[in-house]
């Protein structure tokens, strides 16, 4: 079984662990998740090469999401702000799994927002 991980290079595992929140339609079959990255190995100076996307690659295989930006503090990167969105319960579901295995690889866990409607079942979601 393959490590669930994170890639703005392919082949190149992202080591900075984001901030990922989910925000979902009322019927759970649309919504999108936001990644933040902050000082994301990808953005350091000796890296060299374009950010074309972020791939979440895991044992089912991958996702990928080409909505990508940079962040800038004082003229200089400091994060990486990236969004994938799911267009059908079974791309939701699908994610969630990632999720979970990329939580788990990673030691994370999960807390729900104060606001119930966003995340509405996430928690209830089985890997």
């Amino acid at each position: 079984m393959s490590k669930a991980a994170i890639q703005f290079f392919r082949g190149v595992n992202e080591p900075v662990v984001p901030d990922i929140r989910l925000t979902r339609s009322r019927d759970g079959r649309t919504g999108q998740a936001t990644f933040r990255f902050e000082q994301p190995a990808a953005i350091a100076p000796e890296t060299m090469g374009d950010i074309t996307g972020m791939w979440m690659v895991d044992e089912e295989g991958e996702m990928v999401t080409r909505e990508v930006n940079g962040k800038f503090v004082n003229g200089t990167a400091s994060a990486l702000e990236a969004v994938y969105s799911w267009k059908s319960e079974q791309d939701f579901e699908r994610f969630m799994r990632f999720a979970q295995r990329y939580a788990d690889a990673n030691g994370l866990g999960y807390s729900q927002s104060q606001d119930s409607d966003q995340t509405e079942g996430a928690d209830n979601q089985q890997a």
